[in-house]
């Protein structure tokens, strides 16, 4: 069993979370209780699932056969777009608990506001409860630009400890990230790496390739480290063991500013996924 390699982030509401942790979208229940289980032998401490993902139960089975225990690693998981609304919202959480087995979750999370349909405040509202009532130890948000939190911080008084938003090279979300950084919100990256399309030669690639070289690093550990280095948290998905071990082997190398300077260059502003405010 390896020890926990990932650094802690302290959430606005006192809680420590990993910053680098593993990301298990499209994986289906086997392959995920695979993942998770080996990802936590080997220095992981951080899992995010989600209710649309539909492997909540093999997270589960994943935690329980790695052995480590469960206070010691960190559960998030989501509550979809089509749920948003108090009472739903509570069922959803319920049917996740029961998925994975647990007790409670580290953190849960609105995955998307939705906002046509207008119900993510009141999806706030049942996330507030749940936090009360101690089953989600941590409460934020998914795919919330700062107007969105800047309504739930309004209408409920209560600020997200979390916001995760596609973030890689491309796409670094500065103003996003200063906003958050205003209210102590962690902001965490999906699709950290563009799902992978920031590692082609013709998108970046080349570049991370040189930056490789002279670490001794892959590209995507070049990128996984950009993340860190700008204390963002980061949960880069893979089912892959020897890719699993590699994506959490970013804590022994520094990028310098001419590093960063390169890595800075790759921004286009593209998304691989769909802006917050097109998703209802």
């Amino acid at each position: 069993m390896v020890d926990a390699l990932s650094p802690l982030l302290t959430l606005n509401d006192g809680a420590r979370m990993p910053q680098l942790g593993l990301g298990v979208y499209k994986t289906g229940d086997d392959e995920a209780a695979d993942a998770v289980a080996f990802a936590l032998q080997n220095g992981y401490r951080l899992v995010d699932t989600a209710s649309m993902y539909l492997n909540e139960r093999g997270v589960g089975e994943g935690v329980r056969r790695s052995g480590v225990p469960r206070q010691e690693v960190f559960v998030t998981t989501k509550v979809w777009h089509t749920d948003n609304g108090y009472d739903s919202t509570l069922r959803s959480f319920d049917e996740s608990l029961a998925a994975l087995g647990l007790d409670y979750v580290d953190a849960y999370l609105i995955h998307w506001p939705a906002p046509l349909r207008d119900r993510y405040v009141d999806t706030w509202r049942a996330l507030t409860t749940l936090k009360a009532e101690g089953r989600a130890r941590s409460i934020g948000v998914a795919n919330f630009h700062p107007k969105h939190v800047s309504r739930l911080i309004d209408e409920t008084g209560v600020v997200p400890a979390v916001n995760q938003v596609e973030l890689h090279p491309w796409l670094p979300q500065h103003a996003l990230r200063a906003f958050d950084a205003e209210l102590d919100i962690v902001t965490q990256a999906w699709s950290p790496l563009a799902r992978g399309h920031v590692l082609e030669p013709a998108h970046g690639g080349s570049v991370l390739a040189q930056l490789g070289e002279k670490h001794g690093k892959s590209p995507a550990q070049i990128v996984l480290r950009w993340h860190v280095q700008s204390g963002i948290a980061v949960i880069p998905k893979s089912v892959t063991s020897a890719r699993i071990r590699e994506n959490i082997d970013v804590f022994d190398f520094v990028l310098d500013s001419d590093d960063l300077g390169a890595l800075a260059a790759l921004e286009t502003g593209e998304r691989t996924g769909v802006d917050p405010d097109e998703r209802n």
